[in-house]
């Protein structure tokens, strides 16, 4: 049967339903009235013309005099100018959109008779998929949770538009590679002028100063070939210019630069190249690109695996600052960073690279082209970027020495905006396939498959509301950015509605879980708490001490809890974000073993135990962090100690001695006890402390001391304080930390020395009380009164009767203890109420009901009688000395004599809390919180041995006023009365 033709009343329908259909729309963007250099477009009139000839879509565009190309192009091209884009479906600009700018609302559905909505998508470098905290306002305006969240924009990034080998497909590396190097050269020759040396590169064209990349070609080979005819400044030495990466940015830094006359050499000939007087005045650049095999290697000093170093970047280090930096005339960086990755040149680098440029030669490693443009990034001394109005400035880090030059940067964040014709030709055609293929999304092609297609879903931020796939780790920036908008009441970034009510309604805040809740956890839990996007919980089986320190803070809850409940810790673990444990040492490896299970980071005081060491490989296999030593000491010590080695070894200098010392007592005023001591934290970990072996090195000589011995061979005298009177007690094995800290060779050490501070007259009385019996952790006894305690803690000790009266208590403590030191130890046993007919203005605590170790039952004695007052304060003194001497640049010999240098801290309580409580509830609250954002990437067991950690944690330390002290001098250090204080005993028994 023939098909009938369409009756002209159908005909009448058609047409109105057809003129009544909303078109397919492309909106171009007006960029950014601030950015007075941004004249790029993403399509060019002859895309526009190809968009709506071929593909039959509606073009819009804004109005700007600043673009590239005249507005009459594309209107000649078919496109319409339009105030506001609102009805485009695909919205397209290069920088982010200005959140005033920014439109959200969904649309009719294109091409279609259908009422239905659909979402409008965002093509943009929007500069969030970083974490970019300046950006997430803009972020949260495509995030929402309601049902009206299916129908926000969807946002893609070109920066993640890449094709199926993960390399990059849309972007203009290679022309901020072009731009880069040529807006450096021109910085160097000024900075060369300003040294009083003209060179040929003044002439150097900026790159907005020509229309086209050709036009640059060809001004920048005249310059090489008057380089060719002239050479280049004698007094300048051969000119070598470095160009560091392998991606498009070094591509078009090496293809502008070979309009020179170049050659092109290894970064092994860099020696022989500078250093040949005969290279002087060279008709040629000599061009070295270096590639990461050259300067990495893992710090077990072996090579560079690709491979190996994505998997473990934190395994390796960069050796640029000493085996390239020094011999360059102009140095072009072209590689990104991540803070997972280490530092092409930290701080403390640039002071080692500068010091042996400065023998090598005039000017080198003073002019920097960070075409990568990371602030404080794989170039920790870049602090800022510059702008196309003013390239280029000096810099000089603080820590930077006064008889070593600034360093001039050209760091240009927007370099391919100054070749704005042949980026955008180049982007437009790059981009093309992929917004063809956006278009057949929108008008329901089946593109499952195709290649583009795939890719576009690769480069998608965020689609209905929601982040999509990889990108989900941004709720914890989002997260930090609501945190900080709702403390600070306005968003960091001007907005008409806060994004966080209207946006994201519900971010989930971190849940942090505390177990144990005693004297140091007061500081930790407030710290914490300032961070309105976290929910802590302390576990505690104390109510009293869990309620005191959570009532202040809103998001913090406490509960109640036996520690040996392994089940009930267990899921309060699996329901953490992150564990922070203030328990006593012993429960720490069974807490790490949960957190393994649950995947679970752990962050704790105490120093690293055999028992937790060996979880390392099941924690790295989990990904997990136990995180140990991140209290006061250890802790602080170890932070400040390896900042300060690392500056002096950054400047040259060659470890001689390192000796540092630590402790945690009362304030002068309040020290009139016995022990000259009081107890802000566990009295039970002072008193094991006491039993530890020591091992140290001093002024060349090896000391092995027993637990036994490690109270009487004491160092009476340390004179870290020109105010206070101090002792010193040996603190475990020293020598381990020639290793840890990296001080060198043992061999090559005169001392290397950890010590705990005291008042004088402590160690002897503790050693009296560990020779009476009273440190004993094996036997037990069942006490009747708390005036038998001696008595029944010296028959132990001697395996004989004693009886509880003065006579015999006096008798049987000399078997073991000098007769000079029985009428200072009785006194103090009788202020402690631990002899017969002895008092207390105060009741004493109640004795326990079972057969208890000498060493608990002296601690519950301390710590009831040894407490601070209300108005009493406690102290922390925390000191480093470290002898150097500097190293020859050229060599590995010493010159110049020694230098003191040293790192020290003095904290005393307050009313909020003690000041070892600060110490060691705030480093744990710092690292808990870098640990918690994603900052740390190492995992497995560790100290704070991170760089990343460490440094956060001491910026975290001197924003609470907990800043270490750094000072130098010339002369005699602590040596020589730490080996005074050693003269007494018989070194040969202690000697190794």
């Amino acid at each position: 049967m023939a098909r009938q033709g369409r009756s002209p009343l159908s005909r009448v329908v058609a047409f109105r339903r057809n003129i009544s259909t909303t078109p397919l729309t492309i909106g171009i963007r007006r960029e950014d009235p601030s950015r007075i250099w941004e004249r790029r477009c993403p399509i060019t009139p002859q895309g526009v013309e190809q968009l709506v000839r071929s593909d039959r879509v509606k073009v819009l565009i804004q109005d700007c005099d600043r673009r590239i190309f005249p507005i009459d192009d594309f209107l000649k091209a078919g496109a319409c100018i339009h105030p506001t884009l609102t009805p485009a479906h695909i919205v397209l600009g290069i920088k982010e959109t200005p959140l005033s700018e920014l439109v959200i609302s969904p649309l009719i559905a294109p091409d279609t008779n259908s009422e239905h909505s659909v979402p409008r998508t965002h093509l943009m470098f929007s500069h969030t998929i970083k974490g970019q905290e300046y950006n997430m306002n803009l972020l949260s305006r495509f995030l929402g949770n309601s049902e009206e969240g299916k129908l926000l924009p969807r946002l893609i990034d070109y920066e993640l538009l890449t094709g199926d080998d993960g390399k990059r497909t849309v972007g203009f590396g290679w022309f901020a590679g072009v731009a880069g190097a040529l807006e450096s050269l021109s910085a160097m020759a000024h900075s060369h002028l300003e040294l009083g040396i003209a060179s040929p590169f003044l002439y150097t064209p900026r790159p907005h100063t020509h229309p086209s990349v050709p036009s640059l070609r060809a001004s920048l080979r005249a310059i090489g070939e008057a380089i060719n005819q002239n050479g280049t400044p004698k007094s300048l030495g051969p000119f070598v210019v470095c160009v560091t990466g392998t991606g498009q940015v070094s591509q078009g830094a090496l293809s502008i630069l070979s309009e020179l006359p170049v050659i092109n050499i290894r970064v092994e000939d860099l020696p022989s190249v500078v250093n040949n007087p005969g290279m002087s005045n060279c008709p040629q650049i000599y061009i070295v690109h270096v590639l990461p095999q050259d300067y990495l290697s893992r710090v077990d000093r072996n090579g560079y695996d690709r491979d190996d170093y994505y998997q473990h970047p934190e395994q390796y280090i960069s050796n640029f600052h000493t085996r390239v930096a020094p011999y360059l005339t102009l140095f072009l960086n072209g590689i990104g960073w991540t803070p997972a990755h280490p530092r092409l040149m930290t701080n403390e680098q640039l002071v080692v690279a500068l010091t042996k440029a400065k023998e090598i030669g005039k000017a080198r490693f003073s002019c920097i082209g960070d075409i990568s443009c990371d602030v404080e990034g794989g170039l920790e001394f870049m602090p800022r970027a510059s702008t196309l109005s003013d390239p280029f400035f000096s810099t000089r880090p603080d820590m930077l020495p006064a008889h070593l030059p600034s360093v001039q940067i050209m760091s240009v964040d927007i370099l391919p905006a100054s070749l704005p014709l042949d980026a955008s030709e180049h982007f437009s055609s790059v981009l093309m396939p992929y917004l063809k293929t956006l278009i057949g999304w929108y008008r329901r092609e089946n593109l499952e498959g195709e290649q583009y297609s795939e890719a576009v879903n690769r480069a998608t931020v965020t689609q209905g509301g929601k982040l999509k796939g990889k990108h989900a780790w941004l709720h914890d920036p989002l997260q930090k950015w609501a945190s900080t908008v709702a403390l600070n009441g306005s968003p960091s970034t001007p907005t008409r509605r806060s994004a966080v009510s209207e946006q994201q309604p519900q971010l989930r805040k971190k849940n942090v879980l505390m177990l144990g809740s005693g004297m140091v956890a007061g500081p930790a839990v407030d710290q914490i708490c300032k961070r309105s996007d976290i929910e802590l919980i302390v576990a505690s089986n104390c109510a009293d001490e869990a309620n005191r320190v959570t009532r202040q803070h809103s998001n913090s809850n406490s509960i109640i809890v036996d520690m040996n409940d392994a089940c009930k810790i267990s899921s309060l673990i699996s329901n953490a974000d992150l564990v922070i444990s203030l328990l006593p040492v012993s429960f720490h490896p069974s807490v790490a073993e949960l957190c393994i299970k649950h995947r679970k980071h752990l962050v704790t005081a105490s120093y690293i135990s055999p028992a937790m060491q060996a979880l390392h490989e099941r924690a790295q296999a989990a990904d997990v962090l136990l995180l140990n030593e991140i209290g006061l000491d250890p802790g602080i010590d170890h932070c400040s100690a390896i900042s300060l080695l690392t500056k002096l070894k950054a400047q040259n200098k060659r470890i001689v001695s390192f000796t540092s010392f630590c402790g945690g007592l009362p304030a002068p005023e309040s020290a009139d006890v016995p022990l000259g001591y009081k107890f802000s934290w566990s009295p039970r970990g002072v008193l094991s402390a006491a039993l530890n072996s020591a091992r140290f090195k001093l002024n060349g000589k090896v000391w092995e001391i027993p637990g036994e011995d490690v109270l009487k061979i004491h160092f009476p005298n340390v004179p870290v304080s020109n105010v206070l009177k101090l002792e010193g007690i040996a603190n475990r094995d020293s020598l381990a930390y020639a290793s840890a800290y990296r001080l060198g060779r043992m061999d090559d050490l005169r001392t290397v020395l950890r010590g705990t501070l005291r008042y004088p007259g402590f160690s002897d009385l503790m050693h009296s009380f560990k020779s009476l019996g009273l440190l004993d952790t094996i036997s037990s006894i069942n006490l009747e009164s708390w005036n038998s305690l001696a008595c029944a803690s010296l028959e132990k000790r001697l395996g004989l009767p004693v009886k509880n009266n003065l006579p015999s208590i006096i008798s049987a403590a000399s078997e073991v203890i000098p007769s000079s030191r029985i009428d200072p130890l009785l006194e103090a046993l009788d202020w402690l109420s631990l002899t017969p007919h002895s008092s207390s203005a105060s009741p004493l605590p109640p004795l326990p009901n079972k057969p208890t170790a000498p060493i608990d039952l002296f601690t519950t004695i301390l710590a009831h009688k040894l407490k601070y007052g209300p108005k009493e304060r406690d102290m922390v003194v925390l000191s480093h000395e470290i002898v150097a001497q500097t190293l020859s640049a050229s060599s590995a010999t010493l010159h110049g004599n020694e230098e003191i240098h040293t790192s020290s801290l003095i904290v005393y309580g307050n009313d909020s809390a003690s000041a070892m409580a600060r110490c060691v509830g705030l480093p744990v609250a710092f690292a808990a919180l870098g640990v918690l954002d994603g900052n740390v990437s190492v995992r497995g067991v560790h100290g704070p041995d991170n760089e990343i950690l460490y440094t956060s944690v001491l910026k975290g330390l001197e924003s609470v006023g907990l800043d270490m002290k750094e000072s130098f001098k010339a002369g005699l250090g602590i040596e020589e009365p730490l080996m005074a204080g050693l003269s007494n005993h018989n070194e040969t028994m202690y000697e190794m």
